[in-house]
């Protein structure tokens, strides 16, 4: 089946009870045993296992193409799980734009546990390849990134991961599994915040992990979530189910109004440039032609001139919503140098922006006055 039809059937059944299409909502914390003291329908406790969860694991599994996944309570819980999986010593190669919390992780939560970490540059594999020890377990890839939208080549990274029995994991969070799909470019895991796109309407936090095979990684974040408490609510997987109904249709809006917005402020003569891996002129869209079927709804530009400058831009918004997150159906705009703190390697001069579902022109019209001032 193709992933519209999927998007709305993977993961979901008539309940049996009362023959109600959409998924019911079970608000419960355990579950009944049988005269044999056992859970026949393989429900015992809510942490451990409940059939929302059930739900929502395995529909994300359909779309990306995986054999098993795990929902979290945050696509950074996910993160958390994955690290917690590695022993003292383990060394990580991590992408040098890696998502500025990602690197919290390492940093502030687990600064004890010695875990050597390089970050290489992902767009070019010879030096992902150089990085390369003998002690590396995770090559962790963020593609586009964020928020420099840079691509990275999933399947020669997948190369350099199985020659150097590391796993591979990409975070996608940007594109969906509508975009891209990395486990098919043989990548081992993906990871995304369902907070984003996949849930779709800025109303519910989340993570998931999707597997293409068995590993030990995988089954440690398994028990991390389920023994760890990292778990998404009942009512946080059920809201999730429901964005993903619509997931493959809200991602055509995303990537036609991307694509209108990112054309306009790159002819703008007070844009310096324009990240957006849909435009001829970015320096990953070839790689991204190749290896996504549309270019999504999330870029990122540079002003001319200072940080002032692109502070004052994105307080004159008036469409725009200033806001950090993004894949709703409003477009956000925040300045993420400000946000991300004194070590961040993102241009002063820079502002993220997530193109909703509004019209278009609107949207343009929006940029161009609060632009006129620069």
């Amino acid at each position: 089946m193709r992933i519209e039809t999927r998007a709305v059937h993977a993961g979901r059944r008539v309940d049996p009870a009362t023959h109600a299409v959409n998924t019911p909502l079970y608000l419960t914390s355990t579950f009944e045993r049988d005269a044999d003291g056992r859970y026949p329908l393989g429900f015992g406790y809510a942490r451990e296992e409940h059939p929302n969860r059930a739900m929502l694991e395995e529909c994300l599994a359909s779309l990306e193409g995986g054999t098993d996944a795990l929902a979290f309570s945050s696509g950074q819980a996910a993160a958390t799980a994955i690290v917690q999986g590695l022993e003292p010593g383990d060394h990580v190669i991590a992408p040098e734009d890696v998502y500025y919390c990602w690197k919290k992780i390492f940093a502030e939560i687990f600064p004890k546990w010695t875990f050597a970490v390089d970050y290489a540059d992902m767009t070019d594999p010879a030096a992902v390849a150089a990085a390369v020890r003998p002690s590396t377990r995770v090559i962790w890839v963020e593609t586009p990134s964020n928020p420099l939208l840079r691509i990275t080549p999933l399947a020669e990274i997948a190369a350099i991961g199985r020659k150097a029995n590391a796993i591979t994991i990409c975070d996608s969070t940007f594109a969906t599994p509508v975009l891209q799909r990395p486990l098919d470019r043989g990548i081992d895991m993906v990871v995304h915040s369902t907070t984003k796109y996949i849930g779709g309407h800025s109303d519910v936090v989340g993570g998931i992990l999707i597997t293409r095979h068995q590993n030990y990684l995988f089954e440690r974040a398994r028990k991390s979530q389920r023994f760890g408490g990292m778990i998404p609510s009942a009512f946080d997987c059920w809201l999730t189910m429901r964005g993903i109904s619509t997931l493959p249709w809200r991602m055509r809006a995303h990537c036609a109004n991307g694509m209108q917005v990112a054309r306009f402020l790159e002819s703008h003569p007070k844009v310096e440039i324009v990240h957006y891996p849909g435009l001829e002129s970015h320096p990953g869209h070839a790689a991204a032609r190749e290896q996504m079927d549309a270019f999504g709804g999330m870029m990122s530009f540079q002003i001319r001139g200072c940080q002032d400058k692109a502070m004052g831009v994105a307080a004159r918004v008036r469409v725009f919503t200033r806001a950090t997150s993004l894949g709703g159906p409003h477009s956000f705009i925040e300045h993420r140098a400000s946000i991300e703190g004194p070590k961040t390697k993102t241009p002063p001069n820079l502002l993220r922006m997530s193109i909703g579902l509004e019209h278009p022109e609107d949207l343009i019209a929006d940029l161009d006055q609060a632009l006129e001032s620069v």
